[in-house]
């Protein structure tokens, strides 16, 4: 017999991890490196993206880590300059959103020269 109650229902989100992981495979040249219970997200030889438990660090242009700022459950990370911090309570669309954009963005910086232009590709 069906459920006709859950038939309708949209599937539960991804949580906030389980979508940067998605993310993370669908973006080119994303390497992860495990310890314990600290992901480093790696584009080439830069870290761009930290994750442990529900806190995700991203390094950004210094325009959009300001920006960042004024959101809710975020601070300066200790990474250093550029580097934003998000501790959520709660996912929403809202944060699963800026998460999101913040981690192609700090992706999409890594994968730059020192002079802002795209990096050339690394040989196979």
């Amino acid at each position: 017999m069906t459920d006709h109650r859950t038939q309708n229902r949209p599937a539960p989100a991804p949580s906030l991890t389980e979508a940067i992981d998605r993310l993370a495979d669908e973006l080119d040249d994303v390497h992860r490196h495990k310890s314990g219970t600290v992901v480093e997200y790696v584009r080439g030889t830069t870290v761009f993206a930290v994750r442990q438990g529900a806190i995700a660090s991203f390094r950004l242009r210094p325009e959009i880590a300001e920006a960042a700022l004024r959101t809710a459950d975020t601070v300066r990370s200790s990474r250093g300059a550029g580097w934003i911090t998000l501790q959520w309570r709660v996912v929403d669309g809202f944060t699963l959103d800026r998460a999101l954009a913040w981690f192609e963005s700090a992706w999409r910086l890594a994968g730059e020269a020192p002079d802002g232009r795209p990096a050339p590709p690394r040989p196979n």
